[in-house]
């Protein structure tokens, strides 16, 4: 069982991937992505779906404070959705990711000290990983009966 965790943005997605035994997350890279031209890099997912032979998918979905859903968290259902048309035997979950963001760039500055240049090169990949992790610790294991 391994889980690929999405930050989706409007140029980037943050890819993570869980341990086998769903317990840790890992940061895997950055998509770069263009919502105007319907580029969503969903060739690479494909190769990183297949390398890390993933079972589920788990998007943040970026709630309004309010927990309304506002226009980005339209965006990460509609990825989720062309993840499901691609992938139909694998399950797409999400998990609210309010702040996640906020979370990791101030991780960046406080803990690691990251320049403004470094923190935008690792910042989305940093957020799926807590994504997923959210997401593990929340829930666990996610399969197609479970979700």
């Amino acid at each position: 069982m391994r889980l690929m965790g999405f930050d989706v943005g409007s140029r980037t997605v943050g890819i993570a991937v869980s341990d086998l035994f769903g317990w840790t997350a890992q940061g895997v890279e950055i998509i770069r992505i263009n919502e105007d031209e319907s580029e969503f890099g969903l060739d690479r997912v494909k190769e990183l779906v297949a390398q890390h032979q993933v079972t589920g998918f788990v998007l943040g979905l970026p709630k309004n404070m309010n927990n309304s859903i506002g226009p980005r968290a339209v965006k990460a259902q509609e990825y989720g959705a062309m993840l499901t048309e691609l992938f139909p035997e694998i399950p797409v979950d999400y998990i609210d990711e309010r702040l996640t963001t906020v979370q990791a760039e101030r991780m960046l500055v406080e803990q690691a000290d990251t320049s403004r240049k470094k923190r935008k090169q690792v910042i989305d990949k940093l957020a799926a990983v807590m994504i997923l992790q959210n997401y593990l610790d929340a829930k666990g294991p996610l399969t197609k009966q479970g979700y």
